[in-house]
């Protein structure tokens, strides 16, 4: 009755009604949009292309599926029409002068891919989940399973994320596509075989400590001692044999302990001093990254995002400035 009462305000024009009504699943669509687009920016650009959407058809809804769904229906399409429509950003050259990193293990291909805020992630940790759902949530943010789904075609990404993340039965999902059972059945077979493919398998990799737990603590303490410090050795123990770095939008990729070890000797070699500030982002720990200047500024140089896989760290993503303010921290620090 609630409900039926604020979807009759609501299309009566008052938008304290509307917003009551869409504000709950909020924080759940922002991350479907994330999931879908890849880019932070993308997805609440997306959003509110979605909510300003919903208001102005709200007359059309017709109550044969919920308010949720109905939402997700617009919100899936409307990714859909961004990933048809526009030029994802290109990936950038290398262009730091002073630095002299290796050849690289391979070239990367998705450079648009941005880190999410876990200060925004917390409102969607509790989102229902329907019947089908295989994956848990934290592990569907994870950047390893975000930049998979970037690999799948646009409609292959929405099928799986409607099934198998949000738990979407079959026949619903091809509604909310104006698509077919068959259709739907057959991208989910294709996009399950994809990220198997993309993805370790799952529950053989040692999990990651407890955030903020006292092995995550030391873990944190190693690493910003041995960043700040610039030494190489200490850093390398932290590190799993088949360690990855990659630094989206640049394509250059390094996977292999000793591969990572000569990039970080090449990034440490002239002396630069890090400093590290501490956040998290898809749930994963996460740094912005400073670089103390001549004068004492430390202006800003980009945010890392560690994988960890039991007490060692198997991936470290480092992202540009741009992405800082998205995280409350600064483009640079004083001295």
């Amino acid at each position: 009755m609630v409900t039926t009462d604020l979807i009759t305000r609501a299309r009566a024009g008052v938008g304290d009604a509307f917003r009551e009504l869409t504000e709950p699943h909020r924080p759940e669509l922002l991350v479907h949009c994330y999931r879908m687009l890849g880019s932070f920016q993308d997805a609440e650009d997306a959003l509110q292309d979605t909510l300003l959407s919903a208001w102005q058809s709200l007359n059309g809804f017709e109550g044969r599926a919920s308010i949720r769904t109905w939402l997700y229906r617009i919100a899936t399409n409307r990714c859909l029409d961004v990933l048809r429509s526009t030029k994802r950003r290109p990936a950038k050259e290398w262009d730091i002068s002073t630095i002299d990193p290796p050849e690289p293990t391979r070239l990367g291909e998705i450079t648009w891919l941005e880190p999410y805020p876990d200060t925004v992630l917390e409102g969607a940790a509790n989102a229902p989940l329907g019947p089908e759902a295989r994956y848990e949530q934290t592990e569907a943010i994870s950047l390893a399973f975000v930049t998979a789904l970037q690999v799948l075609p646009a409609r292959q990404r929405a099928v799986l994320i409607l099934r198998d993340v949000l738990g979407y039965r079959a026949n619903e999902v091809a509604n909310m596509l104006d698509s077919t059972l068959e259709s739907v059945n057959s991208a989910l077979k294709r996009a399950r075989a994809t990220l198997q493919r993309r993805l370790p398998p799952r529950g053989e990799a040692d999990p990651p400590p407890a955030a903020d737990s006292p092995t995550e603590q030391a873990l944190v303490a190693r690493f910003v001692r041995a960043y700040e410090s610039g030494d190489v050795d200490a850093l390398v123990t932290l590190l799993t044999a088949d360690v990855s770095v990659s630094m989206p939008p640049i394509p250059l990729e390094y996977q292999g302990r000793d591969v990572v070890t000569r990039f970080y000797a090449s990034i440490f070699h002239n002396g630069g001093i890090y400093h590290l500030v501490p956040t998290r982002a898809n749930g994963q720990l996460a740094f912005g990254a400073y670089l103390r200047t001549a004068t004492g500024v430390r202006h800003g140089a980009g945010l890392l995002v560690l994988t960890v896989v039991g007490d060692r760290i198997s991936a470290l993503t480092r992202f540009d400035n741009d992405v800082l303010p998205s995280f409350g921290l600064p483009r640079s620090l004083p001295g």
